[in-house]
């Protein structure tokens, strides 16, 4: 029995043509029959690549490093550190405005067609400000040499950054050029009011067998206030918060519209945060109605003290995913909303909210891939998707903010 040799094309450059996107910031190319993954390059250009990342499998990973023919839809990428190479923070700077709105609307609705086996028009929606200078909350990471910077794509290496063009302006500026701790990271927030905060994480180290990242405040008050829903929000400057100065209230109003509760209702709000969407349903159920807002961050739990103003929240400390048994039993919501991470809610957590059959269910997702096999899994449970609606809350980049009304069938 022979062994196949394992392909291995990393370096090797390769002419393509692009086809279309995918999840995750890159196209889809093909060459001598595997798929290759292709960065910096938009559907139809003809492009060198260089293979970046090569495990030997039915595809690989590159990046174009020249242009033949190329796309009407490309420009010139306004950070010199959106290329090869370079930061990967952004995936399309190489694209129009209107470009990457279609390629984030084509990725939204492959994942919904695989959902529902429909063909669903998706339009992602323009946020107000433009592509540059609305990230309000970064991450940084600080190299070996102490600099600050960002990671680069599929890499531990940090890229030392000075300015970044898709940060409100002084953002980054505020640690640049200082000297930090080796492999730690900084955390750097623009609140709502303009008052900027701070801290570092880290480095790692091992504390009882466990792994700990120090947490040091660098800057600020302790307090960030957001404005978003009619109300404002006071709350630790690091707990979750929309990065987009208008994606909050924009999400919140496309729930207030969905939602629909009827007064005396219950509602539910699954990963509520400080309670943004809580205290939406608040206001339609009334004062003889019941919202429950389910959140395991303790930072966020101490934010919704803000809403004791409506008394028909109530607020469960603990994991979405064991709240079902126990502080979730009573009345049946007629509306739930739930905003979950990245990698989505999962099968249980769908499951047990399709047992309930509340009539109408809110899905607030920011990664495509994760809302498809929810609403999959929803429309086993005879739950239809409805409506669909996305908004760019993160230009240049391939994030996505989706909201999706399901309701259940017979």
């Amino acid at each position: 029995m022979t062994t196949r040799a394992k392909v291995d094309w990393k370096g090797r450059r390769l002419d393509v043509e692009v086809g279309p996107v995918a999840h995750g910031g890159h196209c889809v190319a093909r060459f001598e029959g595997r798929v290759v993954f292709v960065r910096h390059a938009l559907p139809g250009e003809q492009v060198t690549v260089e293979v970046t990342e090569d495990k030997g499998g039915s595809f690989c990973r590159a990046d174009a490093v020249e242009i033949i023919t190329p796309s009407p839809d490309r420009v010139t990428p306004p950070c010199e550190l959106a290329v090869p190479g370079g930061c990967g923070g952004c995936d399309w700077q190489h694209a129009s405005a209107d470009a990457q709105r279609e390629l984030k609307a084509s990725v939204v609705a492959e994942h919904l067609l695989k959902a529902t086996g429909r063909d669903i028009p998706v339009l992602v929606e323009e946020l107000p400000g433009g592509l540059l200078e609305w990230r309000t909350r970064v991450r940084m990471a600080v190299g070996r040499d102490g600099v600050a910077g960002f990671r680069g794509h599929r890499s531990h290496d940090v890229v030392p950054v000075a300015h970044c063009p898709i940060t409100v302006p002084d953002l980054v500026e505020t640690v640049a050029g200082k000297e930090w701790t080796a492999d730690a990271e900084l955390e750097l927030v623009r609140d709502g009011a303009g008052r900027f905060s701070s801290r570092r994480l880290g480095p790692m180290r091992m504390v009882g067998g466990r792994r700990q990242f120090p947490r040091q405040s660098i800057d600020g008050t302790g307090v960030a206030v957001e404005f978003a829903a009619g109300r404002h929000w006071e709350m630790d400057p690091f707990t979750f918060w929309q990065v987009h100065p208008a994606a909050a209230d924009t999400l919140a109003s496309v729930v207030a519209e969905w939602a629909e509760a009827s007064p005396g209702a219950c509602a539910w709000d699954l990963y509520s945060g400080v309670g943004l969407f809580a205290s939406v349903l608040a206001t339609q159920v009334g004062p003889e109605g019941l919202v429950r807002a389910v959140e395991q961050s303790s930072a966020a739990f101490d934010s919704i003290r803000i809403l004791a103003d409506l008394p028909q929240i109530e607020v469960i400390a603990r994991k979405v995913e064991s709240a079902f048994a126990g502080p979730l039993d009573g009345p049946t919501p007629e509306v739930v909303v739930l905003d979950p991470p990245r990698k989505g809610a999962g099968h249980d957590v769908v499951d047990q909210i399709a047992a309930r059959r509340p009539a109408r269910v809110i899905y607030v997702a920011c990664d495509p891939a994760a809302l498809g096999r929810d609403v999959a899994r929803f429309e086993t449970h005879s739950y239809r998707l409805e409506l669909v609606r996305a908004f760019d809350a993160f230009p240049m980049t391939h994030h996505v903010e989706a909201v999706a009304l399901l309701t259940p069938g017979e």
